[in-house]
């Protein structure tokens, strides 16, 4: 059990000589510069190499405490082998944490030791080194007493005295006993010792882990092209994703839309009378990134429908989009937050060949780039007030990583629970440093992987790789932005497909309204939808016959009630003779919770095909036979050995969502 510390020799001490070696940190992510990640309650394991001159023996402990803290807790570190130390701890709350290592050469322990050694070989020094052990023991009890332990300093005194005064070897077995090295252990001279570097920790709340998101446009929530609707009138749709399962409801920007340049259906540059334009055109006559679109209500109309989400044990997220309409105030009250051109002109965003002539970007390295970096913290700050507990970052990869190192840190320091989820596609390394910059969560490439080597490899990297301590993968088949080119006209069968990888190949995963009717209508030579809602209102009848919402609310059900679907990095693959058959699991440490996932991912053939387990990694007895138990279709089946058959049809069971049992 850890214990929290306060001794005077917590800290890194000043007076002497470094003492002993420590060194190789793990996890240590670019030497310190970045912290490490978990969760409330979640273990994080240290590895450290720890070592020092000479014969002494070392002890060691893994310290922890809420930054800035002036108290320690604290847990013994273990000896692996080769000098290499291990140790454990976990975070009671959310926050920014540190850790370190401490270590000293155990003067008890060494002189145990030699004792023990000596005596064994009759060395005539015996009584002069046990008058150096009763030393040893008086200063133990002596810091016992300092520290508020009198009956440990009298035990401790009890027993100088007589291996003062008694023949050693009557004294021995006490001495070598595990029960006066707890007492001593509990009293260590840390006089010599040395602290490692203090590493961090965010330590954020378990929806950061394990969480679904949904994404539908307020604006749309009724599925009528001839009428906007309002936060009131988003409740049905609440309703319907908390039915299949989902904890996060998504919304595009719902600030007032700029009507300069704005777009028109399909994304044409002129828009037409009553056309809704594109809400990340922040910025209009009713305001800026402070207000909401009159058409869809008020402030208040938006904390209520906070509020309802709360009741349902659901969470709005909102889109933090850094993009000015050149409507917005800021255009009239800080011009030089944007890029002047030498004509006078501001230049609006562009993405070659993509042109967004309704957006003007901020210059993020303007002169008055302080004051610029304060407001837009200022707005996140606002929201997180109005109940807002979850952002989703447009574009963050086109931002300075510096400043979201200080806005992520500035609103955690202010308010724990907000959580951040990047969308940035882009260069892999740029990726990377979003989420060690302090992103809860990341988008991925998982929508455009395809095959099983694909998958496979880069689900490897981002749970196996040193990704895992700062990355936290977020898995979704589709947003408004991307319709990807294997769900372009493509059958139920491929939308089955692909959520299912999302949801069960990564602890977090969302997909965008619509999914679930399997839209598959694509813009003329682009991964984009055609008929958008990005820029109009939706004709959708949100019970249409044919769609997959039980499939969904079925995975869902499962994600939940399987404890090793909420953990990231346990993701095991095993192999299938045939390459269309991706075979995986996901277990607890104890194997309490046992999950193997047997996938078809052809969308048209039946795949059938030997898969071959690691059963040492399912906590398997290869001797014994075991249950497999379809929680999607409520099949059983007794399987033995490592190698078994299934055979999976696209238009029936494409997938096995097992859990497993030893028999």
């Amino acid at each position: 059990m850890p214990t929290p510390s306060s001794s005077p020799h917590a800290s890194v001490p000043t007076s002497h000589a470094p003492v002993a070696v420590i060194e190789n940190l793990y996890p240590c992510i670019e030497g310190g510069r970045h912290p490490v990640k978990r969760i409330v309650g979640e273990r994080l394991d240290v590895f450290a190499d720890v070592f020092k001159d000479g014969h002494d023996v070392i002890s060691a402990v893994l310290k922890w405490r809420p930054a800035g803290g002036l108290r320690w807790f604290e847990a013994p570190m273990h000896h692996v082998d080769n000098d290499r130390w291990t140790g454990s701890c976990a975070f009671e709350s959310v926050g920014r944490w540190e850790y370190q290592i401490e270590a000293w050469g155990d003067t008890f322990r060494s002189w145990k030791k030699s004792f023990a050694a000596r005596c064994q070989a009759h060395d005539p020094d015996v009584p002069v080194e046990a008058l150096e052990g009763a030393r040893l023991l008086r200063e133990a009890a002596m810091r016992a007493k300092s520290t508020g332990a009198p009956d440990v300093c009298a035990q401790l005194a009890d027993i100088s005295e007589l291996l003062a005064r008694l023949p050693a070897d009557e004294l021995l077995e006490v001495l070598l006993s595990d029960e006066l090295q707890t007492l001593i252990d509990r009293h260590p001279d840390r006089g010599l010792s040395i602290c490692s570097q203090t590493l961090r920790v965010i330590v954020e709340r378990p929806l950061a882990r394990f969480s679904a998101w949904y994404e539908f446009f307020p604006r749309n929530a009724e599925g009528r092209a001839d009428k906007h609707s309002t936060f009131r009138d988003c409740v049905t749709r609440l309703d319907d994703a908390k039915s299949m399962g989902f904890d996060i409801i998504y919304f595009p920007p719902i600030h007032p839309i700029g009507v300069t340049h704005r777009k028109g259906k399909n994304n044409t540059l002129t828009a037409l009378p009553g056309d809704v334009g594109s809400p990340w055109a922040i910025g209009g006559p009713a305001g800026g990134h402070y207000d909401v679109e009159p058409a869809l209500g008020t402030i208040d109309d938006f904390v209520w429908l906070v509020g309802e989400a709360r009741k349902r044990g659901l969470e709005i997220a909102l889109d933090f989009a850094l993009n000015c309409s050149p409507d917005h105030p800021y255009v009239k009250t800080h011009p030089d937050w944007f890029y002047q051109r030498p004509d006078g002109s501001v230049r609006y965003a562009e993405n070659p060949p993509k042109k967004y002539q309704d957006i003007y970007p901020l210059n993020f390295h303007c002169t008055d780039w302080q004051n610029l970096w304060s407001e837009l913290i200022n707005i996140v700050l606002f929201w997180a007030d109005k109940g807002v507990k979850v952002f989703r970052v447009d574009n963050p990869h086109t931002k300075p990583v510096a400043f979201w190192e200080r806005l992520i840190a500035e609103v955690q320091r202010k308010d724990p629970d907000v959580m951040f989820l990047s969308e940035a596609f882009t260069k892999p390394k740029m990726m990377q440093v979003l989420g060690k910059s302090g992103f809860t969560q990341s988008y991925t490439y998982f929508t455009w992987r395809e095959s099983r080597a694909e998958l496979q490899a880069y689900c490897e990297e981002l749970t196996r790789s040193d990704m895992r301590w700062y990355y936290r993968a977020n898995f979704w088949p589709n947003t408004p932005d991307i319709l990807p080119g294997h769900l372009q006209n493509a059958g139920p069968q491929m939308f089955r497909i692909r959520a299912a990888l999302a949801a069960t190949l990564s602890s977090s995963w969302g997909l965008y309204s619509g999914y679930e009717f399997c839209e598959n209508d694509p813009y003329p030579g682009k991964e984009e939808y055609n008929h958008s809602e990005k820029y109009e209102l939706k004709q959708r009848d949100w019970n249409a016959p044919g769609n997959i919402k039980g499939f969904i609310r079925e995975l869902n059900r499962v994600r939940r009630e399987n404890a090793a679907m909420q953990l990231y990095d346990n993701l095991v693959f095993h192999t299938a003779d045939h390459d269309k058959i991706m075979c995986f699991s996901r277990c607890t440490e104890d194997f309490s919770s046992r999950v193997l996932c047997v996938v078809n991912i052809d969308p048209k053939e039946t795949a059938s095909s030997n898969v071959h387990l690691d059963l040492p990694a399912l906590g398997l007895d290869s001797g014994r036979p075991f249950k497999v138990h379809d929680m999607l279709h409520g099949s059983s089946y007794e399987w033995s050995g490592r190698t078994n058959f299934v055979s999976l049809n696209p238009n029936g069971v494409s997938m096995h969502l097992f859990r497993v049992e030893q028999v």
